[in-house]
This record gives structure tokens, sequence and C-alpha cells, in this order.
């Protein structure tokens, strides 16, 4: 069976302890898009993990797949598997010889790129470590894949056509001197001995193929999505977005398992209670002006910081059209609502239900970023919840949380259509309520 987690609104939805609870029922534990600007948190017995590359899985001893759709930066990959061998840890994580590598010269002009557009509105808040223009060589058919790392003579062809290129674009597009990550015999050489220790270590996998291999051997796969819904290259507000698929179909061609397979299995869309966003773009429900007291004491409960950049988040009230959206986008058949903890004790608990656009009520986002951005939420108030001990109402369930809460998370669950699955009312794997594994469905 497979079961595949999708982030539904902006990414930070908290996938990662969704991933860490259901992962103990998986056998394989495949991502399907993205790179290191992925940052989860896990934490067990109170030990916390921080990952941007490595499948959340790989906390729980399970086999980890980076699916073709993923762009890989050996870099991050070798130190976060390091670094969980040094506490005790023996991560089992396969890399897809189809999925395409972060080099050095995509790093050093995501940051003069992202530089370049900040005093514009096309900023769109990239972590700078090469994840776009990785991509975007790669649908220029100028990139680098794993499977290259390993044939020394192919990797050597590679850089010779691609680096000068990039070399050029540095010096005269830019005007940066170009350093040695624009140095045919530097990169090659490191990248060489990158391909060493992959093959050395058994890393690569034709992921298609051993992902099916598991699957029709009748165990259990779980496809981890990567950032949100609305910030997807073709379903998100474009074009302040992430450059691949997060949404459920990029899990078929993330990983070389066919849609009717993905279609079969499970689809979880997770949901942040309320809305975070790093970068620039229209946010309908943000919280300012006036509220902007309010979004700071939302933001420091929730710790609403980036993983990966420690940036701070920009905070709203959950934003239903954007839930109604990914829901048809990605087929849920079941939703996770993290985070009603962090709107304990607030004095008023607001959603945005609808949008008002030029006199129009819409009950899901426009195509357009620019229509979007004229959106105004119409707002529907909720009785607020008290603070409680959450560990408790964990403990005993979820007809311990409280009942204005509660009501809170039903409305949820009928906008979209689909049953709660779980709640998360804590960072830890025991402060999550589960109503049902979907791995048993």
């Amino acid at each position: 069976m497979t079961v595949t987690i999708v982030g539904s609104q902006l990414g930070d939805e908290g996938k990662g302890a969704l991933v860490d609870l259901w992962g103990g029922d998986a056998d394989v534990v495949a991502r399907y898009q993205g790179g290191d600007n992925a940052g989860h948190t896990v934490v067990q017995d109170g030990d916390e993990y921080k990952l941007s590359l490595v499948p959340s899985g790989a906390v729980r001893d399970k086999v980890g797949v980076l699916g073709n759709g993923c762009v890989v930066n050996p870099k991050t990959l070798f130190s976060e598997i390091d670094e969980l061998r040094e506490r005790g840890l023996d991560p089992d994580v396969r890399v897809a010889r189809r999925a395409h590598v972060i080099m050095p010269y995509h790093r050093v002009l995501d940051g003069i790129e992202e530089e370049a557009k900040s005093d514009s509105d096309l900023d769109a808040g990239t972590t700078g470590r090469g994840i776009g223009p990785t991509y975007e060589d790669k649908v220029g058919r100028r990139g680098i894949r794993i499977g290259d790392l390993l044939d020394p003579a192919v990797l050597r062809d590679r850089l010779e056509y691609v680096v000068p290129q990039k070399r050029a674009l540095a010096e005269d597009v830019f005007g940066v001197e170009a350093g040695e990550e624009f140095d045919v015999d530097a990169v090659y050489e490191t990248y060489r001995e990158i391909g060493e220790r992959l093959e050395r270590e058994s890393m690569t996998v034709n992921a298609g193929e051993f992902l099916s291999s598991h699957v029709d051997a009748g165990e259990n796969v779980l496809f981890e999505g990567a950032q949100g819904t609305s910030i997807d290259i073709d379903h998100g507000i474009y074009p302040y977005v992430t450059s691949s698929n997060p949404t459920a179909g990029g899990a078929a061609t993330g990983t070389g398992v066919g849609p009717t397979v993905v279609g079969r299995g499970e689809i979880v869309g997770i949901v942040k209670a309320y809305l975070s966003r790093v970068g620039t773009g229209p946010l309908p429900t943000e919280l300012t002006g006036d509220d902007e007291e309010l979004a700071d004491y939302i933001r420091e409960k929730g710790g609403e910081f980036g993983t990966v950049t420690g940036r701070p988040r920009r905070i709203g009230w959950l934003d239903v059209p954007m839930l109604r959206h990914a829901a048809r986008a990605n087929g849920f058949t079941g939703i996770a609502v993290n985070h009603i903890d962090v709107l304990a004790g607030l004095d008023e608990v607001k959603v945005g239900h609808s949008y008002d656009l030029d006199g129009e009520e819409l009950l899901s986002m426009p195509a357009t970023t620019e229509r979007w951005g004229r959106c105004e939420p119409n707002l529907r108030e909720f009785e607020p919840w008290p603070e409680v001990d959450w560990s408790e109402v964990a403990a005993e369930g979820y007809d311990a949380i409280p009942e204005n809460a509660r009501t809170y998370l039903e409305y949820l669950a009928d906008a979209v259509d689909a049953p709660i699955y779980a709640i998360g009312v804590g960072p830890d794997r025991a402060q999550t309520i589960e109503r049902q594994n979907p791995f048993e469905q």
C-alpha cells in the first residue's frame, strides 16, 4: 500500500511529524521532489532531529529514498547522514540515479539572482541553496545527474559543456568574479570523489524499479512531499513558488511509480491551524497593522522561523479557499491538522472562509496571483479555546480536545470534504492524536 503526505498550504505545515508517526508502518519512505531547502523537524523521545534532505523515516530505521524528482546536494546528504550516525542511528538512504545534482555554481548563481530580484516584486524568498538553478538546468537539458557521478568520463564531458556557460553567466551577465565553483578541474575532482562514496556505500538506485519492487511485494511505501500545494510550480501562487511539484501528482513523476499506484493509496493533506509564509507575495489573511502584536505572539509560540534559513515567517489566519484548492488539486482522502495548541488561549480565533473579489464571493483560489492579491477575506469567527495540558490531551485522545477546538476541526473537515486522521498538539510524536492510520484503511 502507498500513503502520500502532502502540504496543504505554503509549506511548514509540520509534515515531518506525520511522516515520522506513520513511517513506523512503512517499509520505505520516499521523497519525491525538492532539495535541501525542505527543512523538517522530527522529535523522538525528546531528541530533536533537524533534517533538510534525508527523508524523515530515516530516524525510524526505515529505508529512505530520494527520488528522481529531487535535486540533491551530496555534501548536505553526507553531512546529515554522518551526523545521524554520530548520534547512534544507522540511516539507510538511497538516491535515484536520475535525480539531478546541485552543483557549486548553482548555489553561487542562486544567491546572485535572488539578490538581483531583492528590490523587485519577484523575490520568491528562496533559501539560496541552488534549488531553482538546478531545476532550470534539468529542464534545459544541461543538468548533471547522480548517475553521471558514477562515470568519471561522462562527468568530465558534462562539466566541460556546462561550466564555461555558467562562468560566462557569472562574469559577463552578473559581473562577478568566478571562483573555483566555476573551475572544471576543481569541480570534477570533488564530484568524482562524491561519486566514489555513493558507489562504495551502494547508495544509488533506479528509483522507479526499486520502489515498484517493494509495492509489488506487498510492502508499505510512504511518499513524502516537501513544501506545500500553494507554492507548487504549476498550481501555486506563481511566481512566488518553488521549482517543483509538491502536489500528489509529483509522487508519480518524482519517483517513477505509476499514478495508478499512487491514486489507489491514501493521500493525506497536512494542515497548519493558521497560516505562515516565508517570502514575498500576496497573503490575504495576513495579520498586519493592528494585528501585528497578535502575529508576533503566534510566531513566537509556534516557533515560526524557517528550519533552514531561520527567517521569521509571516503569519495569517487559516485560509480556507487555499485548503479547498489543495483538496481538489491533490484528491485528499484525509487530513491531519497541526498546531491547534498554538491558537489556545487567544481572545479570538478566525479563519478566512471565502474571498470577496470585485463583489463576487469565491470559495477557492483564483488561477492568477494578481487576482488572488486583490481578494479580501471573508472572515468567520470561532469561539476560542483555553490553554490546557496538551500532553494529557494527547494521552486521552480526541474527546479530550476542548470543545471549541473540536468545532474548529470539524469545520475544516467539512470544508475540504475529508476526514481528520490526526491532530498535532505539540512537536513530539507522542503529542499527535491519531484517529485513523492511513495504512490501515
